[in-house]
C-alpha cells in the first residue's frame, strides 16, 4: 500500500481560558483523546505531564501523527498542535472541538499545508464556530 505525505499542521495559541481548565491534565486527556476521535483518528496512545505548581501537558500519538496542548493556568494560555498526515482526517475538527471546550477570550491559529512540496501557510476554515483571529 501506498500512504499519502500529505498532511495539514494546525497551532493555535488559546488565551483567556479558565485556570481550573488548563490545571486539570485528567479532563485535558479525556478532552483531547474525544477531539482526535471527532476528526476521524486513530488514538495509539496517551502521555501526560502535570507540572508543580500549576500546567500540563497531554500529547495524543495518533495512526496519523499527533494532538497535544501544552498549559500555563496562571497566564489563562495554551499552546495546541494537531497535525495529521492523509485527507481523510481533518485537524481543524480537532481544534475546533477544543475549543468549544475551553472557550477562550482570544484565539490565534495558523494552519500548514505540508508534505507535497514547500510547507504553505493556509488560511484556517473552521467547521463550524467562529474563533477570533
Amino acid at each position: 500500500m501506498e500512504y499519502s505525505t500529505f498532511g495539514r499542521h494546525v497551532a493555535m495559541d488559546a488565551w483567556g481560558v479558565d485556570y481550573h481548565l488548563l490545571n486539570d491534565v485528567t479532563q485535558l486527556e479525556r478532552h483531547l483523546v474525544t477531539a482526535a476521535e471527532k476528526c476521524g483518528a486513530t488514538v495509539l496512545s496517551v502521555q501526560s505531564k502535570k507540572f508543580e505548581p500549576q500546567g500540563a501537558t497531554v500529547l495524543v500519538l495518533l495512526s496519523e501523527s499527533h494532538l497535544s496542548i501544552h498549559t500555563y493556568p496562571e497566564k489563562g494560555f495554551a499552546a495546541l498542535d494537531c497535525y495529521t498526515c492523509g485527507y481523510t482526517v481533518d485537524p481543524m475538527l480537532a481544534i475546533q472541538y477544543l475549543m468549544d471546550v475551553l472557550k477562550p477570550t482570544q484565539a490565534f491559529p495558523k494552519v500548514l499545508r505540508r508534505g507535497d512540496g514547500p510547507i504553505e501557510v493556509v488560511q484556517p476554515k473552521f467547521p463550524t464556530s467562529e474563533v477570533a483571529v
